[in-house]
């Protein structure tokens, strides 16, 4: 597979199968100190998109021989909303998606341009970032392209859910001593009471980031939520309410790895027992590595 990856399993979500509209190399107008891909600088286009039909063959060709996962997720090596022809894409996923439910998940940069809108309207649910609301936090944490600025995000954001009819979650995530202060999770909470998203996801640095940053404690998450007092918060936590057992080929699991570091609960609770036995193979070969950090444990692809 060449843009999908997974199925994995979304702290958030459920089982998740990913579409990466960016698989060559990191395409995102940002450059977030938290992001779990390689460091690049950001960018405000994307060079060489994928034509629709390709994405669409790996699709079906994965449905047809697998349990529909509970999300259908459009993602990207960077930004999916940078892909020009994401408006299409979405209705010929809608259109043989069956029973699992389409998502997206943004950065929330370009949802002022009214065609991103009118795209992610269609979405059965839709993710957005917004980590601050002041110029100086973002772009310090988010470190974006400079035309871009919070206040264009934050009054997109507050247009999109006029129009949308969906399930708008809003993800904010903190990273210690970054974004972690009481003034700006204040401002945070009141901007969010203003646009009254369906769930507000609060999370913080939790798989091997790109540079050297700290998360915030699951105590100080807890005490931050109560600043979100008004507002269906959720605190990110890591489990599993069911075991899957997809099986995946070797290169499969290679594709997965490469996008998405997992952790040995991701292995336990969504690999059969052969490919199970294929992972520790390529771990054995050294194809697969295991990074150990303040969070745990997660295997990514060596190289």
């Amino acid at each position: 597979m060449k843009y999908l990856f997974g199925p994995v399993y979304s702290r958030r979500f459920g089982l998740s199968l990913g579409i990466d509209l960016s698989p060559e190399k990191k395409v995102c107008n940002f450059d977030c100190l938290y992001c779990e891909l390689e460091r690049a600088k950001p960018v405000e286009n994307m060079e060489n998109p994928p034509p629709v039909e390709e994405i669409l063959s790996e699709l079906k060709d994965f449905l047809s021989k697998n349990n529909y996962p509970d999300v259908i997720t459009i993602t990207a090596n960077g930004e999916p909303t940078l892909y020009p022809y994401l408006d299409r894409l979405i209705d010929e996923i809608n259109n043989i998606k069956g029973k699992s439910k389409s998502l997206i998940l943004s950065n929330g940069s370009t949802i002022h341009i009214k065609k991103v809108r009118q795209a992610l309207k269609k979405l059965d649910i839709v993710k957005l970032s917004l980590d601050a609301v002041n110029d100086k936090t973002f772009y310090k944490i988010d470190r974006p392209v400079k035309s871009i600025s919070v206040e264009k995000i934050v009054e997109g954001i507050k247009q999109f859910r006029k129009e949308y009819k969906g399930y708008l979650v809003i993800e904010v995530l903190l990273v210690k001593y970054v974004n972690d202060n009481e003034e700006n999770i204040k401002e945070l909470a009141n901007v969010l009471r203003e646009i009254k998203p369906d769930r507000v996801d609060l999370g913080t640095v939790d798989r091997p980031p790109a540079y050297r940053v700290f998360p915030v404690s699951n105590h100080e998450l807890l005490k931050y939520s109560g600043y979100f007092h008004g507002l269906n918060i959720n605190v990110v936590e890591r489990k599993f309410e069911k075991s899957y057992q997809f099986d995946l080929t070797e290169e499969e699991i290679l594709n997965t790895v490469s996008k998405r570091p997992i952790t040995q609960e991701d292995i336990e609770n969504t690999f059969s027992l052969e490919t199970k036995k294929i992972f520790e193979k390529l771990l054995k070969e050294g194809k697969v590595k295991k990074i150990e950090n303040q969070n745990g444990i997660f295997y990514t692809k060596e190289g």
